[in-house]
């Protein structure tokens, strides 16, 4: 299938790794530019390097925290004109309700609701006024389903998500589609950390957590950065037009229900 999408402009965010790679892979897989960001230098002009080579298209590699204004300023200024959005950051870390403060909370605010926020309404008006635009937005499967020890993703997300629902039908009627991708467990650096610290926890090895946490998920594997990919591409396509504001699980079948 022919997205449609060659020659458009994307920024993805935190995308020298994991699911944000996945994503950027995939867009110039399908001929678009992107404009990479993360913290890493070194890892970051590894992936723009290794996308410039695969795939022939135009890379650019932005190294700054997005979730700080001098961070998104630094991005926005160097990006340009952007056509899609991909927002992405690390969730907060893992934890007890009883010990979280309130500093805690407005990090994870700040990093995973309100940065895609100012993300979103620093590039939206602008592809208003192209009309045509796609942002999709890295939740997590949390929103849907809450997870205890991640209490701090469980708001900030859920926080973003309805910040989403309103906006995505203020802007459909001008070809700006918004969409949220939520993540179950893939095979990334968040989830081998999340295994590791259940290991120490309980006191067994990562293999034998990997395995039960496996075995819990009906498709019996963690997910694959590359597959995340290629359903965010897809989000990203012409073909989206008539999905708007739509929260899409990725998790396996986790999460369990009929509607």
């Amino acid at each position: 299938m022919d997205l449609g999408i060659a020659g458009r402009r994307a920024l993805v965010c935190a995308s020298s790794k994991g699911l944000g790679r996945g994503c950027a892979e995939a867009l110039a897989a399908e001929g678009v530019e992107v404009v990479l960001n993360a913290r890493a230098p070194e890892a970051l002009a590894e992936t723009a390097a290794s996308i410039r080579a695969t795939y022939g298209v135009s890379v650019q590699e932005i190294a700054a925290d997005i979730t700080t204004e001098e961070g998104r300023a630094s991005v926005l200024a160097a990006a340009g004109t952007v056509d899609i959005l991909v927002t992405n950051a690390g969730g907060p870390p893992p934890g007890n309700w009883r010990d979280w403060q309130r500093a805690d909370f407005i990090a994870a605010l700040d990093a995973n609701a309100l940065t895609p926020i100012a993300l979103m309404t620093a590039l939206v008006p602008g592809m208003c006024e192209r009309g045509w635009g796609r942002v999709i937005n890295i939740t997590s499967v949390s929103v849907k389903s809450p997870i205890a020890i991640l209490g701090l993703s469980n708001t900030a997300r859920t926080a973003l998500t309805g910040y989403v629902a309103g906006v995505a039908r203020d802007v459909a009627s001008q070809g700006v589609i918004i969409n949220n991708l939520l993540p179950g467990l893939h095979a990334t650096d968040r989830t081998i950390s999340l295994d590791g610290m259940e290991a120490d926890i309980n006191n067994e090895t990562v293999d034998a957590v990997r395995k039960r946490r496996m075995q819990s998920i009906p498709a019996s594997r963690y997910g694959t950065a590359a597959e995340f990919g290629a359903t965010c591409a897809f989000l990203c396509s012409e073909h989206t037009g008539f999905m708007i504001g739509q929260n899409i699980l990725l998790d396996g079948g986790s999460f369990v229900s009929t509607l």
